[in-house]
């Protein structure tokens, strides 16, 4: 039987910039449901939730780890049970690892979102706010860190309205600032909190301070007018100036919550353990149980009709499978999501994307790299098992007799690349299924041959990411390799129509070789990616042949033209053609089809793109000029500078060609005392003059 009600269960993720507190939030969180007995601190290595030797070396979080935990919030209904069960996923925020994030995101049903006090909205901020709402994903947020020097709650306040959503609605206010933060005044329950004791464990509720009475009230006032506008009989007691009774405001704001109409936002100091336990009672009020939730739809493989399942234990099992992780001591972990049914151990389910049926000989709820055993799963839960040969990131498990395909998740393409090589003959053999078993869990990494010079390449959304990975091929798989140099991933595309034709005809003593194959190209939307369209009719060529000709596109395209890198955005026609009754062949249409393509590309003005980075700078005022000039020496454009407390910040879009080493030329330009984040933004044309430059290299290389 299942334990919990599905009512009395969250699945939620903690999503922020990097360096806003996530981990700490998530460490505090732990301590007070009564996880961990030790409050684990990220500065000192010791985060439950950073479990990975890289992340604690570097303080940061590099994947994303599941937990579940138990919290009974205060004035909730009373009903037979209060407890809920919750599960956490604490994501990465440095951008390398965004991967992790939206896997996280496509799983879960809420979302807190962290800010640090002092910066507000920062640039990562943005970005995992629109993957919220790309998945659709309810949130609340926690304004974290206003125990620091230059922390304002105003301030940050007015960078979500102005950066992120209008629908923003204060239900708690600091008492105090910076160093003075004393507690929270609560504007649903009109009441102040104070947290004492070592860890702040100790709630102490108070009267309202008499001095913010006024700010209290003018507060109140506000989140009550948005809060009213979504329900007519709470607008009505509003406007009447009758007693509304917290219960119904909390009622109002889920709903609109669930809807995107409003998002709560919070405060606090998880370092200074002061609102933590105030964030888990809100997770509980305003983030929604799997039941509220809209039904998840899907198709039927066979037939690709859409199929709706219930959020119910009745319907039958289905479930996604969202992260793949290597474990040293049980190997291959599956994670996945419940999202209808229930599913025992040592039943049978089927992969719908492979057509593969699969065992599930142990169902493990996971706790960082910890486990405990379960016999049995229901809706909404989260779990990993061990052993899935076949399943892969994004694949749906679901009943063998009730076949249903749920929606992938979509991840950006690698924008770095770097050449790995092994030391030894028997590190070229471990580092070959190392690569594997790494891409396995990392859809955004990358590996592929050089097929000129035999090297590997792999590539990667960032600098770290690459140093990470080969960090972990060093430690976790003892493999010891070279690198090279960090590469810039750069695509071909075209700016015109043109068509061109191929023929591959070889004649020799027996059976010759004919291939003729007449395409032409188009180019696409920015993103829309690439396309293979026949339109051959009448048998002028055999559609015996037809996968043969796909196929040779489709390895033009990869390898490249101009410099021997993909082209993207295109639309590829196969239109006319010819065949011979006894020399035609797959591998002369294929080779047709390539050369076909290559003429093609060459008549459509073709052209590299590279990635343009979107970068946050954060400066000290003295060193500004400096930063700004050596950004425009990085053909870099500045679109925002703003202040920051007694700093500044720069905001602007750099090619990542240029930006190699920055950190320390950062570092030297500013003493130490500069910062920066980028991110991926998009692929621009690159200037002729570094064209030839790249194409050069590529030649001599």
């Amino acid at each position: 039987m299942r334990q919990y009600p599905i009512e009395k269960m969250r699945n939620i993720g903690i999503i922020a910039h990097i360096d806003a507190g996530k981990t700490t939030v998530s460490e505090r969180i732990l301590f007070y449901t009564g996880v961990s007995h030790k409050i684990g601190e990220v500065h000192d290595g010791q985060a439950i939730m950073d479990w990975m030797v890289q992340e604690r070396e570097r303080g940061i979080t590099i994947t994303s780890a599941a937990t579940t935990l138990y919290w009974t919030p205060r004035d909730f209904p009373q009903e037979k049970t209060s407890e809920h069960q919750i599960n956490i996923i604490d994501t990465p925020g440095h951008i390398d690892f965004t991967a992790e994030v939206q896997r996280s995101l496509r799983v879960l049903d809420g979302a807190v979102v962290v800010f640090d006090g002092v910066a507000g909205v920062e640039a990562q901020s943005e970005t995992v706010w629109r993957q919220a709402d790309m998945y659709k994903v309810p949130r609340i947020c926690f304004i974290n860190k206003l125990d620091r020097m230059g922390a304002s709650f105003e301030n940050s306040l007015e960078s979500i309205y102005k950066k992120l959503t209008s629908n923003a609605v204060v239900i708690q206010i600091p008492i105090g600032k910076e160093s003075g933060f004393e507690g929270i005044i609560d504007l649903i329950s009109q009441k102040a909190f104070y947290f004492e004791g070592d860890f702040g464990q100790d709630i102490i509720e108070k009267e309202i301070p008499e001095a913010m009475k006024a700010q209290f009230l003018a507060a109140r006032e506000k989140m009550l007018e948005k809060v009213a506008a979504e329900d007519e009989e709470l607008l009505n007691a509003f406007l009447d100036k009758k007693e509304i009774l917290p219960s119904k405001i909390r009622e109002v704001l889920k709903k609109a919550t669930i809807e995107f109409k409003l998002i709560p936002i919070l405060c606090g100091t998880a370092l200074k353990n002061k609102g933590v336990q105030l964030l888990l009672d809100a997770v509980c009020y305003y983030l929604p149980n799997p039941k509220e939730l809209q039904s998840i739809q899907g198709i039927d493989p066979d037939t690709d009709e859409k199929i709706i399942r219930k959020p119910d234990d009745s319907e039958p099992f289905s479930a996604l499978v969202f992260k793949l992780a290597t474990d040293p001591y049980m190997g291959s972990l599956s994670y996945f999501r419940v999202y209808s049914g229930s599913l025992k151990k040592g039943s049978y389910v089927l992969n719908s994307a492979t057509g593969e049926k699969e065992r599930i000989s142990r169902i493990l709820r996971m706790h960082a790299n910890s486990r405990s055993e379960m016999e049995e799963i229901f809706t909404g839960d989260i779990a990993a098992t061990v052993g899935l040969k076949e399943t892969g990131t994004g694949h749906t498990l679901c009943d063998v007799d009730a076949r249903i395909l749920l929606e992938k998740v979509v991840f950006p393409t690698p924008v770095i690349s770097i050449r790995i090589n092994p030391e030894t003959k028997i590190d070229q053999e471990k580092m070959c299924l190392a690569l594997k078993k790494l891409a396995n869990e990392d859809p955004t990494f990358r590996i592929r041959e050089d097929l000129e010079t035999g090297e590997t390449i792999i590539s990667g959304m960032g600098e770290l990411h690459l140093d990470i990975l080969v960090d972990r091929l060093r430690r976790e798989f003892n493999v010891q390799v070279a690198t090279g140099k960090p590469q810039v991933a750069y695509k071909e595309t075209i700016s015109q129509k043109a068509e061109a034709e191929g023929k591959y005809i070889r004649q020799s003593g027996g059976r010759g070789q004919y291939g003729h194959v007449c395409l032409k190209i188009e180019p696409k939307e920015r993103g829309e990616g690439f396309e293979f369209v026949n339109e051959i009719k009448g048998g002028t060529i055999p559609q015996t042949f037809i996968p043969a000709i796909k196929k040779g596109v489709e390895e033009a395209v990869e390898k490249g033209i101009l410099a021997s890198y993909p082209v993207i955005d295109v639309k590829i026609i196969l239109h006319d053609g010819s065949f011979h009754e006894v020399d035609s062949s797959e591998i002369a249409f294929k080779i047709a089809a390539i050369q076909a393509v290559q003429a093609a590309a060459r008549k459509a003005d073709l052209f590299l793109l590279e990635p343009i980075m979107r970068l946050e700078i954060v400066v000290p005022e003295e060193f500004f000029g400096d930063v700004i000039g050596d950004v425009n020496r990085r053909r870099g454009i500045i679109e925002e500078t703003k202040d920051r407390s007694e700093l500044k910040v720069i905001d602007g879009k750099v090619p990542l060609r240029e930006m190699f080493g920055y950190a320390t030329s950062l570092r030297s330009l500013t003493q130490g005392r500069g910062t920066f984040t980028m991110e991926f933004d998009h692929y621009h044309r690159i200037p002729k003059n570094i064209t030839e430059e790249i194409i050069e290299g590529k030649t001599k290389g």
